[in-house]
């Protein structure tokens, strides 16, 4: 059976400080870097037979242990990246109430098209959705961990399921260096087998 392992990046400094990455290309703290190196022991014991990983250094660094623990190359693919956040990267969250009230507003109601440059959820869950599909269909009844993003992970979920964007606010942001398993059964196609699953407490902070 083919699955998918939808994996988090670790803790980085600016998800301590609830700062809005988006496509900021922000490091792993040291915490995160620990985070990584514990859940590549998890997952290396799933015996996975690929990584890909998005190309922000987030990933690519909770990617490095694993991919010493199992030998395998890490993958890049950009459009695993984190939802662009527009005018609201780089800001803490008290800074996007502050600046953005009305769209900060809809954000805490539940919407998801809140202006401001920030990219359309349709459009992020297109391309991730497109790269889970490409990445599922090169290893055909393997198992592949995908290093991505809170935001990217929960599009891509809801997009490989058929599920509706506006129930998105049903499913809790992954925690940082945790994952959600996703099985491609024959018959009933994608099937979401675990969520949120980690060896290390990890804040959901923000995308």
């Amino acid at each position: 059976m083919t699955t998918l392992i939808l994996w988090r990046h670790g803790t980085t400094e600016w998800n301590a400080e609830r700062r809005v990455q988006g496509q900021t290309d922000t490091p792993l703290s040291g915490y995160g870097r620990t985070q990584a190196a514990v859940a590549a022991q998890m997952l290396a014991a799933r015996k996975p037979d690929a990584i890909v990983s998005s190309d922000l250094s987030r990933c690519t660094e909770t990617a490095a242990p694993l991919a010493e623990l199992t030998g395998l190359p890490v993958q890049l693919d950009p459009r695993l990246r984190e939802r662009h956040y527009g005018e609201w990267q780089g800001l803490t969250m008290g800074e996007v109430a502050e600046r953005f009230p009305e769209a900060y507003a809809k954000q805490r109601a539940g919407s998801h098209d809140l202006g401001h440059g920030i990219e359309a959820p349709e459009d992020v869950a297109k391309r991730v959705g497109e790269a889970l599909r490409e990445i599922a269909d090169a290893t055909p009844g393997g198992t592949t961990v995908v290093v991505t993003h809170g935001g990217a992970a929960r599009y891509g979920v809801f997009e490989l399921l058929d599920w509706p964007q506006s129930r998105l606010g049903g499913m809790a942001v992954l925690s940082n260096c945790h994952y959600t398993e996703l099985n491609l059964d024959p018959v009933r196609g994608w099937v979401l087998r675990a969520h949120n699953i980690g060896a290390m407490e990890g804040a959901p902070g923000y995308e």
